[in-house]
């Protein structure tokens, strides 16, 4: 069995063993801040590195949590991760995390389910700051401004919307990291959860390319971007391809031939993501030999990177309907990737509104 076979088995238990498990409230008896920050760290580079210091000096006193998403190693892209999330969270930790947690299953989710899930587990861990790095472009400052007055602001098909005044603010499309801020803000008004004066904006960093940096990892030569990364980044990274521990664009493509060949029209079609007309595509132009006879029948989604999460949902075909149970509980256990001691552990526990917290796979 290969390592991306292994995870993927492991963490579909971790996932089940989770839906069973029922969240439990806990009296929060602590006044310090805690800082929470939702980043991939697909590796972590300079970009987050910046973010991080810049709310570790607004708040020295503070304990930052970075929240990692974790499940089945999966993008919000759909695409695999460059290291498992054990990895990614000894990175953060060695630059100067306290705590990182693991976030939700991204990669077999919709940008709006996991958005919510990722506000939840703000509100769970009851958050004091939320750190986002964004770009500055025309008009964003007057959203920025409105989001930490605790106004309602929806992200809609090319407008942004300013419910809490019914107002239409911006008539554009945003780009990626714009556009998770108004879906976080979204999210946590849906959810009840008062972030007024919460956020942390900081404009984000110039020269840090996630391409070069993935293709130097690829190619085992770091020489072109030294600059953009921690040197912990770059010592683990060449470490881990040593290990041969690099995943990124290895999916397990026996299980996804499995599901595409075998689940008929009914079982496709309560997939997540998939509706009708998809499951149909699929089945009519099986069987299938390899993916890149498969991803010809996927047909183009609502984004770019669509056939990239069908892949995703068919590696892992987890129903629709338990999913929505999945949200609706998450999180129902917090599980703990990395700690920097023994006593952030401790203030961390004595903060968190929630009884169920684990160490990640045995860790001490």
């Amino acid at each position: 069995m290969s390592q991306v076979s292994k995870i993927l088995k492991r963490d579909k238990k971790l996932f089940f063993d989770d839906l069973d498990c029922e969240f439990s409230n806990s009296i929060a008896s602590s006044d310090i801040n805690l800082v929470a920050d939702f980043t991939e760290y697909n590796p972590l580079h300079n970009g987050h590195f910046h973010c991080m210091k810049t709310a570790k000096h607004m708040f020295p006193d503070s304990l930052f949590v970075a929240i990692v998403p974790g499940l089945f190693e999966r993008s919000g892209r759909g695409i695999p991760y460059i290291l498992p999330r054990e990895i990614r969270a000894e990175i953060a930790i060695s630059v100067g995390v306290d705590i990182v947690v693991e976030g939700p299953p991204m990669g077999i989710m919709g940008s709006g389910q996991y958005s919510l899930c990722l506000c939840k587990m703000f509100k769970a861990l009851n958050t004091s700051y939320i750190p986002r790095g964004y770009k500055p472009v025309e008009g964003f400052d007057e959203i920025l401004k409105r989001i930490n007055m605790g106004h309602h602001i929806a992200p809609k098909p090319y407008k942004i919307v300013d419910k809490t005044t019914n107002e239409i603010i911006l008539k554009d499309k945003l780009e990626e990291d714009n556009y998770v801020i108004t879906s976080f803000s979204n999210s946590l008004s849906k959810i009840g959860f008062d972030y007024t004066n919460k956020f942390i904006f900081v404009e984000r960093i110039e020269g840090v390319s996630g391409t070069l940096i993935r293709e130097s990892i690829l190619n085992d030569n770091f020489d072109g971007v030294l600059d953009m990364m921690p040197s912990e980044t770059i010592e683990v990274l060449k470490r881990e391809i040593k290990n041969d521990s690099i995943i990124y664009g290895i999916r397990d493509v026996e299980s996804i031939l499995d599901t595409a060949n075998n689940y008929d029209f009914e079982q496709l079609s309560t997939l997540n993501l998939f509706n009708d007309k998809l499951a149909k595509n699929i089945i009519d132009n099986g069987p299938y030999n390899d993916l890149e006879q498969l991803e010809k029948s996927i047909l183009y989604g609502f984004s770019s990177h669509f056939r990239q999460r069908v892949l995703s949902i068919l590696e892992n075909p987890i129903p629709k309907k338990i999913i929505s149970d999945y949200i609706d509980k998450y999180p129902s256990n917090i599980r703990i990737l990395g700690y920097k001691n023994k006593e952030s552990l401790e203030k961390f526990i004595k903060k968190v509104n929630n009884e169920n917290i684990s160490l990640f796979n045995g860790l001490k």
